[in-house]
């Protein structure tokens, strides 16, 4: 019946869309809108491949720090123990993070 139901509320708003909606179609109408600024290049544009590593990087950093909740919560049965995993764990990204940087991918050209 939910299936059913959705699916009818579905047709039913595309149906009036399409019943009372605006019916003339012109250029600035059928044009994307990005900020109200005309494009000036194509959408086909390459990116460089350096945007493409710092946004991963940008992802696995976010990530990881989300690891150090379970050791928030936790921390008071084995304090010494969480504590010297949580060092451990930076200590980890610190390497990562020092060898991104001799790379130089983080060098905006």
């Amino acid at each position: 019946m939910m299936f059913l139901a959705a699916g009818l509320i579905g047709a039913l708003a595309l149906l009036v869309g399409g019943l009372i909606g605006p019916k003339k179609a012109s250029e600035d109408k059928l044009a994307a809108y990005e900020s109200g600024i005309a494009s000036t290049s194509s959408a086909r544009e390459r990116f460089p491949v350096h945007f493409y590593l710092v946004a991963m990087l940008f992802i696995i950093f976010d990530i990881e720090a989300a690891f150090f909740y379970p050791l928030a919560v936790h921390f008071q049965v084995e304090p010494q123990f969480l504590f010297v995993q949580g060092l451990i764990f930076i200590a980890i990204l610190a390497v990562g993070y020092i060898y991104v940087l001799r790379k130089g991918v983080l060098a905006w050209r």
